[in-house]
């Protein structure tokens, strides 16, 4: 029978390729909204609700973490569990009930967002029939990747998959707590939580959305390809699981480093900073280990742009996971908070780490997915990435910029004690930094294109039927 004989790589066809097209819109919104932060008064979007930016922000960021992350976590979940298991996905068509499903979700937010139908919660905005439709296609994809450890013909859970696991077991939990809602109308309902207790819950998963989908889930994403790409195996694989293990017991407590200087209570705000400084240690593990993967082929930099991509990557991943545990600390974030500053911390792990690794794992699967030795043009690929990585770094450079002079303008006073600066004077000064990062925000959407015309060239001269999708027997042990 076929589902004996062969892995199920359609949905991960499907996945792979929204992946590339949720991308483009995403970072398209995120462009246009860049553009309106820096031409105010531009007549392309006056007066038309749907296009302000209030409404177009929390679509960006959905789109590029759900859309676009979501989309390629599913695709790249899929393959390495049954790759590394030497097992069909369990469940037959609960695996392309998940990706309709998740589509569905997506065009709901698409049009949804615009519409101002919203819950106000960050990364949570989505009204609470459409976060019961999450909570399905979520279970149902817990079901189809733990069943197929479960049939598992491989005796070894390769450690990828646990960083696969832990996000899927703890972004259910997250989402099911933080969305637990009182409903009111089919498009309104309000939060279970009152005030602070809300603002806590809001940011244990606000944080830990970041914490679990944006960087344990990648990290698995990271333990596959690198190796494969490389021809290496990981540098040390008792790093990578005691990584695993002091990530997921630490990140879970940093939450609160969202909320100082606020009503929460100090205690909660200091134990924040605490585990957010903490989580330094297996987070520079990690990076690390990744890194090294490539001893003894090192060489492979210089012709392989995928190398490049996934290396650079995790670059961003060490740049990220420093800066962010020191805003955590109290005497910093009383500089950045509210600032641009923020703004290039999580665009250098968002567009750094995440899409990079998620560009480098895709133009790795493509190929194979579609019965191809590498992608239509090498070429292009190599420059894609100088084009990402030229964009990415004059986006976050202008940012910390833009954050570190407004921290430093709101701060300052005279010697009577009123402040130096108004607050549209800081404003003012900001616009240089907003065209810099409309630059290089436009430059990443740009590369994006490439992207999906080297996808689409490929898959056009590929054939599925020539896609490794034969199931090996299992090696002996």
């Amino acid at each position: 029978m076929e589902s004996q004989t062969t892995y199920n790589y359609k949905v991960v066809r499907q996945f792979s390729i929204m992946t590339v097209v949720w991308g483009i819109v995403g970072m398209l919104v995120g462009v246009v909204i860049a553009a309106q932060l820096a031409f105010p008064d531009l007549v392309l979007w006056d007066g038309i609700p749907w296009l302000s930016y209030g409404r177009l922000r929390p679509l960006h960021t959905n789109a590029v973490i759900f859309a676009f992350g979501g989309s390629a976590l599913f695709a790249t979940s899929y393959y390495v569990v049954q790759r590394t298991c030497q097992a069909r996905l369990f469940g037959g068509p609960l695996a392309a009930f998940t990706f309709w499903g998740w589509t569905v979700v997506i065009l709901l937010a698409a049009i949804t967002l615009p519409l101002g139908i919203t819950s106000g919660k960050e990364y949570a905005e989505l009204e609470w029939p459409i976060d019961l439709l999450i909570a399905v296609v979520w279970v149902v994809y817990a079901v189809v990747f733990f069943g197929t450890i479960m049939k598992r013909k491989a005796k070894h859970i390769y450690v990828a998959n646990w960083f696969f696991g832990a996000f899927i077991l703890t972004i259910a939990v997250l989402h099911i707590v933080n969305s637990a809602f009182v409903p009111v109308t089919l498009t309104k309902g309000y939060s279970f939580y009152p005030g602070a207790i809300d603002a806590m819950v809001q940011w244990w998963y606000g944080h830990n959305a970041v914490g679990f989908f944006l960087t344990t889930a990648f990290l698995g994403m990271m333990y596959y390809f690198i190796p494969k790409q490389a021809g290496r195996p990981v540098y040390s694989y008792r790093l990578s699981v005691v990584h695993f293990w002091a990530l997921i017991s630490t990140y879970m407590w940093a939450g609160p480093h969202h909320l100082h200087y606020t009503a929460l209570p100090d205690w909660a705000q200091s134990m924040g900073m605490v585990f957010s400084l903490i989580l330094l240690a297996p987070s520079w593990g990690g990076m690390i280990n990744g890194i090294m993967t490539l001893s003894g082929a090192w060489h492979k930099l210089r012709t392989d742009p995928v190398l490049k991509f996934l290396i650079v990557s995790l670059s961003f991943y060490g740049m990220s996971t420093f800066e962010g545990p020191m805003m955590s600390i109290k005497t910093v974030n009383a500089l950045s908070h509210y600032t641009d500053w923020t703004v290039g911390h999580v665009h250098s792990g968002a567009l750094g780490w995440v899409a990079m690794v998620s560009i480098g794992s895709l133009y790795y699967l493509i190929p194979r997915l579609f019965g191809k030795i590498e992608m239509y043009s090498t070429k292009l690929v190599e420059v894609h990435f100088w084009t990402a990585t030229i964009g990415v770094v004059l986006y976050i450079a202008a940012m910390w910029i833009a954050g570190v002079m407004q921290g430093l303008m709101w701060r300052a006073v005279n010697a009577d004690g009123t402040l130096t600066y108004s607050f549209i004077e800081s404003v003012e000064r900001t616009y240089p930094f907003y065209y810099v990062r409309l630059l290089g925000g436009a430059l990443f959407l740009t590369g994006m294109f490439f992207m999906a015309y080297n996808v689409w060239k490929t898959a056009a001269q590929g054939n599925v039927s020539d896609a490794d999708d034969i199931i090996a027997a299992p090696a002996a042990h």
